[in-house]
């Protein structure tokens, strides 16, 4: 009976062993779980806009790789989501909901001017650090003390444009989406430069629900010597080939959101000028190495909304660990201020694919544009 009690005892006690060693192992997984941070985005991954979304998801998630293969920040890992907003305001802050309900952190906001506007709103309630790829309009960063940005302003856009063309031009056109938030701030920022420089211009315009045929406007300014259009390379690219087919020489000239244009164009007889913080074939030895690892990852060149992406994840990065940030239980409300006073301090510069980049307490990104020809 003595040994049946021992047997007993010690299969008992080998139960208690195992048990308590499958509880400690899921504590430990428990705790390496917890070291690492969300950081949250949304972006148009399908319809007419996710070459833009797609893009930006693609170059973060090639920051966040590297990062996490070279250690995280402090041990800490990061995640990083997109969710699909179409390019709506009403599915970002859908999206903006879900991601704040998985445990977003910190974010890199939305990637169009009218989906951040919307997702700005929610993070400024929450006081949540977001800084946005691409989303240019002047709104999206006046949401909160909580916002920035890493791509140009439109205004910032629309006087550098003004300023350009008239050095170079005299018979000055343009055409702007009355209905876009992003054409429409760079454009009213164009024309009070314009009129501050006294020079005129040919205007014509669209609108969401006319923005597939361009021969109108083709006709009217066929014989300007350049076109401003501040607007995406989707209907760029239709208004160069409505340019074409009239014979006009005139140059198409647009702002950031013309990158991806070059694919819409192959083969039109047209000659095509943007400005952009992103070259892809800069020899900065940031952006080579950027570019180099893009195409080994994804087989493709990158374009500026990959590389936007690609430094607004390096920028949470660089100021996280300038910070010392080390504690993934941190309140958002209070990350988000020890992330602000870090990034608008004036010691503060990131050196990214896209330029070296400061930042102030108003959210803009300060850097040196590059002009992009094409035919």
């Amino acid at each position: 009976m003595k040994k049946s009690v021992k047997k007993v005892l010690a299969a008992v006690l080998a139960l208690v062993m195992i048990a308590v060693c499958f509880t400690a192992c899921g504590d430990k997984g428990g705790k390496d779980a917890e070291k690492a941070i969300l950081i949250g985005s949304t972006g148009p991954l399908t319809g007419d806009a996710s070459s833009y979304g797609n893009s930006v998801k693609n170059g973060a998630n090639l920051a966040v790789k590297e990062i996490n293969a070279a250690g995280g920040i402090n041990g800490i890992k990061l995640n990083f989501d997109m969710k699909d907003d179409k390019a709506t305001a009403e599915d970002a802050s859908t999206g903006y909901d879900a991601l704040m309900d998985a445990g977003m952190k910190i974010s890199i906001g939305s990637v169009t001017s009218g989906s951040c506007a919307a997702f700005g709103d929610k993070a400024a309630s929450d006081n949540l650090f977001f800084i946005t790829p691409s989303a240019s309009a002047a709104n999206v960063i006046e949401t909160g003390t909580n916002a920035f940005r890493v791509c140009f302003g439109d205004p910032d856009q629309g006087v550098l444009a003004a300023q350009e063309l008239t050095k170079a031009y005299k018979n000055i056109g343009c055409i702007y989406d009355t209905s876009d938030p992003y054409s429409s701030g760079i454009f009213d920022a164009f024309k009070a430069e314009m009129n501050k420089l006294g020079a005129q211009f040919q205007l014509q315009t669209f609108d969401a629900e006319n923005k597939k045929d361009f021969s109108t406007q083709a006709e009217a300014l066929k014989n300007c010597d350049v076109v401003f259009v501040p607007f995406y390379y989707t209907e760029a690219g239709l208004v160069a080939k409505a340019f074409a087919a009239k014979g006009s020489k005139a140059v198409i000239y647009g702002c950031d959101g013309l990158d991806g244009i070059a694919d819409q164009v192959a083969g039109v007889d047209a000659k095509i000028m943007y400005i952009t913080p992103f070259d892809v074939n800069s020899t900065s030895e940031v952006t080579t190495k950027f570019v180099t690892a893009y195409k080994a990852e994804y087989g493709a060149e990158p374009d500026q909304f990959a590389a936007d992406g690609y430094d607004a994840i390096y920028t949470i990065y660089n100021a996280l660990v300038k910070a010392g940030f080390d504690d993934v239980d941190m309140d958002v409300s209070d990350l988000c201020d020890l992330v602000v006073k870090t990034i608008t301090d004036p010691s503060f510069k990131y050196e990214g694919a896209t330029g070296t980049m400061t930042w102030n307490a108003s959210g803009a990104c300060t850097k040196v544009p590059q002009i992009v020809e094409l035919g």
